[in-house]
């Protein structure tokens, strides 16, 4: 639906500034300034946090035609926003989430919310996969279940939808009672009740107690009686004597009385007792999760009146939903995008937004199945889509399906048509490609992987997950501990301590850290050719670099007089590039006691000297290295070094007439030491999921996960001997898998002779005999295995800091050995 701008300033109750068209139509909601589609038709919300501010994008999103906004303070010359309508609220968050229920309050249809601990997304989408072929739905893209996601979720309701699915999470106490209004739902789900975010609330209690508000005014509640605080509450709160539940057990008495649950290879059969009748459906997942989210499924079909015998035929077919997109490398020097598992337009939506993050290939080639189930005619839909892709910057469209090689027509840029996949593959030739970001969006019938496997690097069988997600969730964690004006570096050095290269700088880049660093300027080259503009500290700046380091516009890190007398010497050498006399930038390195890089004390007088006397440098940073900041019996050292580093940098910028940023901190030093943040903080082995201690590890994620595949399984005699030197026999009669890890990928030969151990199924698998270059053995006698299956190294079951102190080392030399012969695949949730 659209809306005027002058019936939204009512429904807010917002004064109007600016000579904006009052008439001006609405029909999206903009949260984020880098996702902007169709600035004429969109009403930006300039929301407040801990670590952003919208209003500080207002100027930006002016440029590009936005001239709509909802803002909770004027910008200071409003003389700019000339033909804009600004208007003005106490609170933007709660606006949104104002406009989004009165949105909702005119639609009358049926809508589902779901909430719980775990599963919300997949019931969601698997509810989408059972209803789908009756049913025109709208539902929540991805996880967009937050204080924003929900109303932003809501506004997609047109009147063309016959029902709602929506999910709503919460972090605290108090946030549910802002997403019930704005889901207004008819048919309540809570999947579950667990850990997540427990340390926000005061028990278990409580969290049920706030999700069960979503609640409040439903007509009827779906949920499982085997969890008894959910049951409780629901059965003691009058809260909720009008609500009509329907309920499922595997222990107790229910509505959907579950029996026997058999697991075979590939599929699990659930049996049930419903309505005094025996009942049972099939599903194609064998693990408990999956099995729980499909009996909720299952108990929803049935309250809304499905025969058994159509949902049995529907579980089936359910598919896995793609929770992730995944970055792989391509052949041809490509990045692919593989997210073939569904295609809707508020995913295609998402899918190219990442899209749009890679820097690394001005090129972008989107390769697009048939929507399915869309609920909009052929013409229209593919009008959408074409107009987005423009909108998005894509270069070139390959669209695989009848529908959308019937609409090509519609389509405004370089593009291919093919009925299907099998005959796309068979015209396909290796030259297809070349030096392109790839993005497969497919709907599962289309068997996309298919495609996969041909563009996609034939990789090692050993590989290295980057979880792109955890990486933004830590560096969010760090930012919420800063005061909103100290900027922060990025440590990206050591091909970003193993973890990639511009896979890593492009998240930073697009979540908006202010700073780079890395260790030679041949990385800092390799992230500029891929796109990367942010500035880049080079902290072992070498002479035969200084060249290059000027033409890709970096900055030295200057330690002593002797680099900074030779990098002067290549700036004069490179004058005739530099444009309008620009002055380098240099970062000054002051040694406070680490003792191994720096300007002492002494060399400062004749450091301003050079400096103030050198028309071609201009100071960006002081800076200095903590010693000891991530153990407390040095802290002592530490606090001296913080006021040895406040008194040096004092003395050096009070003689310039610029800002100079100071800093200090590094990962540790952010959280134990907050009073040294000064302008800047340097955020190294956090960032990768790494913590100063055990309570701030609970709150960071791992960021790389390193797995293999087991490539042979043998029996292995008692008292037989394992591997190179014989250093291992067998005590026993054993099962010995091969993995094909070895120390020239990065496992440590230290950790031989059951020293070290990966993990199989969840279970502990001692590493046999000496790690070899290429491979090594594991002991699987005691765990249920098979050739192919997969093999764990370090995760969340045998963290990086475990490997670790197994080695006895720490996790940055284990992250950093793993071999780059180690595909790396990078995937954002």
């Amino acid at each position: 639906m659209e809306y005027p701008i002058s019936a939204i300033a009512s429904v807010l109750n917002a004064p109007i500034r600016g000579d904006g068209n009052p008439d001006a139509i609405i029909n999206q909601l903009l949260i984020d300034s880098r996702k902007l589609i169709s600035p004429e038709s969109s009403l930006f919300f300039a929301i407040r946090g801990d670590r952003h501010d919208g209003h500080r994008f207002l100027a930006d999103l002016y440029e590009k035609g936005v001239r709509n906004f909802v803002v909770s303070s004027l910008p200071p010359d409003l003389t700019r926003f000339a033909d804009a309508a600004l208007l003005l609220v106490d609170d933007t968050l709660q606006a949104l989430q104002k406009l989004a229920a009165w949105h909702r309050s005119h639609f009358q249809v049926p809508v589902i919310a779901i909430t719980g601990s775990n599963g919300k997304t997949i019931v969601k989408e698997w509810l989408y996969q059972l209803l789908r072929e009756d049913k025109n739905m709208v539902r929540s893209p991805k996880s967009f279940n937050s204080q924003v996601g929900v109303p932003i979720s809501v506004w997609l309701m047109k009147e063309e939808h016959e029902l709602g699915i929506f999910e709503a999470g919460i972090s605290m106490p108090g946030e549910m009672k802002y997403l019930e209004p704005i889901i207004a739902p008819t048919l309540g789900l809570i999947t579950n009740i667990g850990q997540a975010h427990d340390e926000n609330f005061e028990d278990l209690r409580q969290k049920v107690s706030e999700k069960l508000l979503l609640f409040k005014n439903a007509e009827a509640l779906i949920f499982c009686r085997d969890y008894l605080l959910i049951q409780d509450e629901l059965t003691t709160s009058e809260a909720f004597e009008k609500l009509k539940f329907f309920t499922w057990s595997r222990k107790t008495r229910a509505d959907l009385q579950v029996g026997k649950v058999t697991k075979s290879i590939a599929d699990t059969e659930i049996q049930a007792v419903y309505k005094n009748a025996f009942i049972k459906i099939k599903i194609p997942f064998t693990d408990e999760a999956s099995i729980e989210n499909a009996i909720h499924c299952w108990a929803t079909l049935l309250f809304l009146g499905y025969e058994n015998e159509v949902i049995s035929t529907r579980m089936l077919f359910l598919s896995p939903v793609a929770m992730r997109l995944e970055l792989k490398e391509g052949i041809n020097n490509c990045s692919i995008i593989n997210d073939s598992y569904n295609s809707d337009l508020g995913s295609l939506s998402i899918a190219l937004d990442f899209l749009n993050q890679q820097k690394q290939h001005p090129r972008r080639t989107l390769i697009l199945s048939d929507i399915l189930q869309s609920g909009k005619s052929e013409e229209n839909l593919y009008a959408e889509v074409a107009e987005l892709l423009l909108r998005k910057g894509i270069n070139r469209l390959i669209g695989i399906g009848e529908a959308i090689s019937r609409q090509s027509g519609q389509f405004r840029i370089e593009c291919s048509f093919y009925p299907g996949t099998s005959e796309f593959l068979r015209q396909y030739n290796h030259s297809f490609f070349r030096d392109e970001t790839i993005l497969l969006k497919g709907a599962r019938s289309f068997g996309f992987e298919d495609i996969s496997k041909v563009v996609q690097q034939k990789a090692h069988e050993t590989v290295m997950e980057v979880n792109l997600s955890a990486i933004v969730n830590n560096l969010n964690y760090y930012r919420s501990k800063l005061q909103p004006t100290v900027r922060l570096m990025a440590m990206v050095k050591a091909f970003s301590y193993g973890s990639g290269s511009f896979e890593i700088a492009n998240v930073l880049q697009f979540h908006r850290v202010d700073y780079l660093a890395v260790a030679y300027a041949d990385e800092g080259i390799e992230l500029r050719k891929a796109g990367i503009t942010l500035p880049i500290m080079v902290m072992n700046p070498e002479e035969q670099s200084y060249d290059s380091m000027i033409q890709y516009n970096l900055e030295p890190e200057i330690f002593s007089f002797r680099v900074l007398n030779l990098f002067d010497e290549a700036v004069r050498r490179n004058k005739i590039m530099l444009e309008n006399d620009r002055r380098l930038q240099i970062h000054l390195k002051l040694d406070t006691g680490m003792h191994r890089l720096g300007f002492e004390e002494k060399d400062l007088n004749e450091l301003v000297v050079r400096i103030r006397n050198n028309k071609n440098l201009q100071i960006c940073s002081v800076f200095s290295h903590l010693a000891g900041s991530d153990e407390a019996e040095h802290d002592g050292f530490t606090k001296h070094q913080l006021d040895l580093f406040k008194r040096m940098s004092a003395a050096l910028t009070a003689h310039f007439d610029y800002p100079i940023l100071r800093h200090i901190l590094n990962s540790a030093g952010i959280s134990r030491f907050p009073a040294g943040a000064f302008e800047m903080v340097r955020l190294g082995i956090g960032l990768y999921g790494i913590g100063a201690d055990e309570e701030e590890q609970t709150r960071l994620q791992q960021v790389s996960t390193l797995k293999t595949t087991i490539s042979q399984i043998r029996q292995v005699a008692k008292g037989e001997s394992i591997g190179y030197s014989r250093k291992a026999y067998a005590t026993e009669n054993m099962l010995i898998a091969t993995v094909p890890i070895g120390y020239a990928d990065g496992l440590s030969r230290r950790l031989s002779n059951g020293k070290g151990k990966m993990h199989v199924h969840g279970k502990p698998a001692p590493i046999v005999g000496n790690v070899c270059m290429d491979m090594c053995m594991i002991d699987i006698t005691h765990i249920l295995a098979n050739e192919g299956d997969e093999v764990l190294v370090f995760s969340q079951e045998y963290p990086i800091s475990r490997i670790a102190k197994d080695l006895g080392t720490i996790p940055y030399e284990v992250l950093t050995n793993v071999s780059r012969r180690v595909k790396r695949v990078y995937f954002q949730e």
